[in-house]
């Protein structure tokens, strides 16, 4: 009988005043009917679970007893209680177990765990379960199925395997439950449970995935990974377990084996998708119908080939593979530029950043690699597109409360700003930072005064940042304290200065360059990039008292010996990870004994 006559013959029998003789092959044909609706929607729908209300309600009604107005859950303890006809013990344990399966869909746990206490006939909590978490596992263990009778009418998907498949559900949404909540052990262990059920092996890798996640947050990342290419050897299209590989090779700092994963992961997601191995046919009620939570979505929700392309970029930069880095970053930006198809939607997941960072961090690898003239054209794409985004003056109210997220990141809005203006702000950072690399392009191409002029762009971009407040308009120098994006512009500030500083003093400018380096400690006090450059300024212009007073005051300061110290928790952007790296100049040994020794001829203490 095809799935259209299941369900006409039900709605004839349904309009019928229900008789116990027929209601077994009623109660069938109802059950057949909804695992066909489940088949051919491909998942639960809406409505089973009022037919099956209704379905209990006939059984009431042929009995004699009253139904109406009566829950789910008082309808199934009523049947049970009341309705102890031999024929309907099958069809109503059989219709019991379709209704455990839409109540586990649902994640309504306590309504399961109740229905099986009354199928199971328990009164109290089974001697095998511990904990309430396994009750329901222990519960559906002790369910004693109905021996079906040669004469029954046929199935489509018998109650011994649904039962099976309601265990292993069961087991694996408590565990991705306790996964979620942080109670790690409890979901360990509820998790190897379903590992053990009977399921398909796409959800087979899924558990087993969700294991080895489970085991690397134990701190235990080598039974994480002994797990993640368990689940790979079952499924080798569960990429998910491949992702989760690379984020464990990098906790232990292996890069190579990162790198050859996410390289792997690449590929994977390139290649069209082969025929899915995994599901089984045979049952129209599976696992994979019926366990749903934000933590197993979010888990195994499909990479997009730009994100991890875009880290295959990042972790060879940062691990200072840079010609590893150049080409995958120029795959990048070509696959960027060839369509809204290699676009990747932005939200709090997405590995990639916005895009004019992209771009930022390929200029700095393109200029750490020596291909000076490809990093400037990278960061005049940066300035092209930009133009028009940049108000001439940016004002930015400090008194309603700024504060929030990481620069050039896409995610919630921070409290405070309006949308509109924390997108100038960024398209300042992003343009400034443009102009910084293409400065220090220039200079290393030896065009010092083609440098100084990106540098004094990029300061003037700066400039059209204020930060009001009902005191007063405070400039770059105390933006930093404001907003965590004023934190970028002050070090990409001082990063301008101090390139042109340097770019004057090549041109035998010294003065220009000692007011550069003036400033530049003006903006970050105490940096000792800034510090550095200003005592060599001073001493080469022969102004030795005021060199040695600085001097002394580095000294007594004890200041960091590394430039780009940072706030806990907020890193720089990783475009600006180079600059910060090489602007610290070489310990002159020679310097330092000249201030000791014009100290001590003065007669101060060195």
């Amino acid at each position: 009988m095809s799935p259209a006559s299941l369900l006409l013959h039900w709605s004839l029998t349904a309009g019928l005043p229900a008789a116990l003789p027929s209601l077994s092959l009623e109660l069938t044909v109802l059950y057949n009917s909804l695992l066909f609706a489940v088949s051919e929607s491909d998942g639960l729908v809406e409505g089973e679970a009022e037919r099956i209300n209704h379905g209990l309600i006939r059984v009431l009604e042929a009995c004699g007893v009253s139904g109406q107005d009566l829950s789910t859950e008082e309808l199934w303890q009523k049947v049970l209680q009341d309705v102890t006809t031999e024929e309907l013990c099958a069809p109503l344990h059989r219709l019991g177990a379709l209704q455990g399966a839409v109540w586990l869909a649902a994640n309504c746990l306590g309504s399961v765990t109740g229905l099986f206490r009354l199928l199971s006939d328990t009164k109290g909590p089974l001697p095998s379960a511990h904990g309430g978490e396994n009750e329901l596992l222990a519960l559906l263990k002790a369910w004693s199925v109905p021996v079906e009778g040669d004469t029954s009418p046929l199935v489509v998907q018998s109650t011994k395997d649904l039962k099976e498949i309601l265990w292993t559900s069961a087991a694996f949404l408590q565990g991705l439950q306790g996964l979620e909540a942080g109670n790690l052990p409890t979901a360990l262990s509820l998790l190897q449970a379903a590992a053990s059920g009977f399921c398909s092996k796409r959800v087979l890798a899924q558990i087993y995935t969700c294991i080895g996640c489970c085991t690397q947050q134990m701190g235990k990342p080598q039974t994480a990974l002994q797990h993640l290419k368990r689940a790979l050897q079952v499924d080798f299209q569960c990429l998910s377990a491949l992702s989760q590989a690379a984020l464990v090779y990098r906790q232990l700092g292996e890069t190579d084996a990162e790198l050859e994963a996410l390289a792997l992961l690449y590929k994977a997601l390139e290649t069209p998708a082969q025929e899915a191995v995994s599901i089984d046919p045979c049952f129209l009620i599976r696992t994979e119908l019926l366990v749903h939570t934000p933590a197993l979505a979010s888990l195994f929700s499909r990479s997009h080939p730009s994100e991890v392309k875009y880290l295959l970029a990042q972790r060879c930069l940062q691990a200072g593979r840079v010609g590893e880095a150049v080409e995958h970053y120029l795959d990048l930006l070509a696959l960027l530029q060839e369509g809204p198809q290699h676009q990747v939607p932005l939200h709090g997941r997405s590995a990639l950043p916005r895009i004019p960072e992209v771009f930022l961090e390929a200029a700095s690898a393109l200029e750490q690699l020596g291909r000076y003239q490809d990093a400037i054209a990278v960061c005049e794409e940066i300035i092209s597109r930009t133009d028009d985004l940049i108000p001439e003056t940016l004002r930015i109210e400090l008194d309603s409360g700024a504060g929030g997220e990481a620069p050039g990141r896409a995610g919630s809005p921070s409290p405070g700003i309006p949308p509109q203006q924390r997108e100038s702000l960024r398209c300042i950072v992003w343009r400034a930072a443009a102009y910084l690399h293409q400065g220090r392009a220039w200079a290393r191409l030896g065009e010092s005064k083609e440098a100084i002029t990106r540098f004094t762009r990029c300061l003037n971009v700066l400039l059209r940042v204020q930060l009001v407040s009902a005191a007063s308009i405070q400039s770059g120098e105390k933006m930093a304290e404001a907003l965590p994006e004023a934190k970028v512009l002050q070090k990409i500030r001082l990063l301008a200065l101090l390139g042109r500083g340097s770019q004057f003093q090549e041109l035998g400018r010294d003065k220009e360059a000692l007011m550069n380096f003036q400033h530049s400690l003006q903006v970050c006090p105490g940096d000792p990039a800034a510090t550095s450059h200003l005592l060599r300024a001073l001493w080469k212009l022969n102004r030795r008292q005021e060199a040695a007073a600085l001097w002394q005051k580095l000294h007594a300061d004890a200041a960091p010996a590394d430039g780009q110290q940072e706030a806990p928790g907020r890193p720089y952007p990783l475009y600006l990870v180079s600059c910060l790296k090489q602007v610290n100049l070489p310990h002159d040994e020679s310097l330092a004994r000249s201030l000791q020794d014009y100290l001590r001829t003065s007669g101060q203490d060195p």
